[in-house]
């Protein structure tokens, strides 16, 4: 995959999430590995029931979770539809056993200590289940990216695939993915804007 950068293209490496998962962690102890892993950039911890992992995130991630939320919100703002970035701001507490950032996270109408839309790209297979972390939370809606996927997932008293956005539902979500894989993320979001203009 090409990418520009600084005017000249250049190739994206593309590079998979690495994860470690360890469990009969305490609370306590994973707050204390959660302070020794803070100065490293790229190392994400997802604590649930003393079940402890921890990813490492590479650049394909990233790249894909900006590309989201360009689209994302650039589709909100053209449709006049109100909403706040929490990004990937720490959810949860020990009092419920979990804690978690997702990588992009919105609210919609005003802002919430919860927000509405939870979003998670996976680059890795198996670990913990963010579905589990976010039911607990009371995330209405969670949209995951994973192989070239976009599942969207709403709460129904649990958690239902469903293949429209009941936040969003005039959301062409077969358009939003074609341009989340364009091939260039620059021209992904003017063209997107163009699509829903015309």
């Amino acid at each position: 995959m090409k990418i520009q950068r600084g005017g000249q293209q250049q190739d994206f490496v593309e590079s998979r999430e690495e994860s470690l998962v360890l469990s009969g962690i305490t609370w306590q102890q994973f707050k204390s590995l959660e302070s020794s892993f803070a100065p490293i950039a790229g190392v994400r911890l997802v604590y649930l029931d003393g079940v402890l992992q921890i990813v490492i995130l590479g650049d394909e991630h990233e790249y894909y979770k900006r590309t989201i939320s360009l689209l994302l919100e650039a589709y909100l703002r053209i449709q006049g539809i109100r909403f706040y970035s929490q990004g990937s701001a720490t959810l949860g507490d020990e009092g419920i056993g979990i804690q978690k950032e997702p990588d992009e996270s919105y609210s919609f109408g005003s802002r919430k200590a919860i927000p509405d839309l939870a979003i998670e790209v996976v680059m890795s297979s198996g670990g913990i289940d963010s579905l589990e972390i976010y039911g607990r939370l009371g995330i209405q809606e969670v949209w995951f990216w994973e192989d070239g996927l976009l599942t969207v997932y709403a709460w129904q008293g649990e958690y239902c695939q469903v293949e429209r956005s009941g936040l969003l539902p005039d959301l062409d979500l077969d358009l939003l993915r074609k341009y989340i894989v364009y091939h260039d993320q620059y021209d992904a979001v003017n063209d997107f804007l163009g699509e829903l203009s015309g």
